[in-house]
């Protein structure tokens, strides 16, 4: 395992805060199939300080009144979710991996850099043009952000941003997602 590499590193809240997601990111090689370099994020939320300041700064990137929900992406986007929420004072409502949910719910079913998967938001889970936030941890090639956002609006919410914490952008997501914006706090 290496850290990632902080010279050169760019994100859309600016060089400082790139930095200092970079310097709290391992490279686990050929995880979880050889050939993959994996970004574990997990020593970013593991040290308290970093956490506060990564979460304080999408808040104040976003607004604090910008958003009345926050979603989190299964599994480590619930971190981030819950986290950006409280700071916020608003609620959280998780999307979840296939039959994890107790009520009805809508489903999306996608392709994703290491086969397909299926996401689920329960139906109830807005009211009209709530304005939601939408967290994940990291964007690949965008697949299961997709999948997310359409649910969102699925389900009656208002997609009012899309944050990460890192973005490989070599793989196109941020594209693919198009013309939503895309806020990744580092990208490389």
């Amino acid at each position: 395992m290496t850290e990632t590499h902080t010279t050169g590193v760019r994100g859309d809240s600016g060089r400082e805060m790139a930095e200092l997601v970079a310097s709290r990111v391992l490279d686990v090689p050929d995880f979880p199939k050889p050939g993959v370099m994996f970004k574990d994020l997990m020593p970013l939320f593991a040290d308290g300080d970093t956490f506060r300041e990564i979460i304080d700064g999408i808040v104040r990137y976003h607004g604090r009144d910008s958003f009345d929900t926050v979603v989190g992406i299964e599994a480590r986007g619930f971190v981030v979710a819950a986290a950006i929420a409280y700071a916020a004072g608003v609620g959280v409502v998780p999307v979840r991996k296939a039959g994890k949910l107790p009520r009805v719910a809508y489903s999306a079913s996608y392709a994703l850099e290491y086969g397909a998967a299926t996401l689920e938001v329960h139906q109830d889970a807005f009211t009209a043009g709530h304005r939601v936030l939408v967290v994940d941890d990291v964007l690949a090639t965008g697949g299961t952000a997709e999948a997310t956002l359409d649910l969102v609006e699925r389900a009656g919410g208002t997609v009012a941003g899309f944050s990460v914490l890192l973005e490989l952008g070599f793989l196109g997501g941020r594209e693919r997602l198009a013309p939503r914006p895309v806020h990744a706090l580092l990208t490389v």
